[in-house]
Formats: C-alpha cells, sequence, structure tokens
C-alpha cells in the first residue's frame, strides 16, 4: 500500500496525497460527515515566515527580521500589526479566481484564502518603531532591538 499515488507516471511533480477514509462517513474525505478544511485555505494558511536576529554591524543595527512569502499578494491584502506592545501580528487573504461557467479546470494548485501569523517578541524590541516592507511577493518586517542596558554598578568603601 504506497501513501502517495501518482496522477501521472511520467510528471514527477503530479503527486497528490492519497486517503484511505476517502468515501467513509467518518473519514476525512470529501463524502464524510466531518470535512476537513478547505484544502487550499489550509495550505495558504500556514505562509512560510522566516525570523532571523541581525547582529550588529557597521550600517545595520541590531534587529529581528521576519520575512514571509507571500506571492501574488498587494500589500493592501496584507496587515502588519502589534497587539499588546509585544506581540507582531502578520494577516492576510488571497481571493480565489472567479469561476466562468464554461471553464474547464485540469488542476487547481495555488492556494487561497485567510492567513495569520503571531509571535511574541523579546523584551528587548523596540515594537514603536517597526517597519515593513513588501518587494517581489516577500514581506519583510523590521523589528530594532534596543540597547543593551548596562548594568549600574556602584562602588561600596569597606571600612576598618
Amino acid at each position: 500500500m504506497s501513501l502517495i499515488r501518482r496522477g501521472n507516471a511520467f510528471d514527477p511533480f503530479s503527486l497528490d496525497l492519497w486517503d484511505p477514509f476517502d468515501g467513509f462517513p467518518f473519514g476525512s474525505g470529501s463524502g464524510s460527515l466531518f470535512p476537513r478544511a478547505n484544502s487550499d485555505a489550509a495550505a495558504f494558511a500556514g505562509a512560510r515566515i522566516d525570523w532571523k536576529e541581525t547582529p550588529e554591524a557597521h550600517e545595520t543595527p541590531e534587529a529581528h527580521v521576519f520575512k514571509a512569502d507571500v506571492p501574488g499578494l498587494k500589500k493592501e491584502e496584507v496587515k502588519v500589526e502589534v497587539e499588546d506592545g509585544n506581540i507582531l501580528q502578520i494577516s492576510g487573504e488571497r481571493s480565489r479566481e472567479q469561476e466562468e461557467k464554461s471553464d474547464k479546470w485540469h488542476r487547481v494548485e495555488r492556494s487561497s484564502g485567510k492567513f495569520l501569523r503571531r509571535f511574541r517578541l523579546p523584551e528587548n524590541t523596540k515594537p514603536e518603531q517597526i517597519k515593513a516592507s513588501m518587494e517581489n511577493g516577500v514581506l519583510t518586517v523590521t523589528v530594532p532591538k534596543e540597547e543593551p542596558k548596562k548594568p549600574d554598578v556602584k562602588s561600596i568603601q569597606i571600612s576598618g
């Protein structure tokens, strides 16, 4: 029994997951009483996001940098928000293409639907100075870091 079924043996990119419970009333397939979430929306729901922390360089201050792949979205379709001063929230929605009755679809692989990702920012960030930009389908959110606080050291005179 194989978990993966090839739709076309000569097309290496034509892989479909096989659901052994598809068609059963208790399974996860389209004939189920408990159908799975819309696969297109579920695929887009987990927008891929990288989070890196940059060290201080000559011209670049230390920061937390988030990069999200949001191909095909306009900047008006994406929201970047800070909640409670330390929760970075990135959300958006890609609408499904309008279908014409005369269209005959052979394959639908592009994802659509809403996505929402939330990240708890570390204490050493400056959420009021967050900047966001979008270029070539990649959203970049830069969260500057505060200068590390130097401990206040007080010398104590030793008597005796």
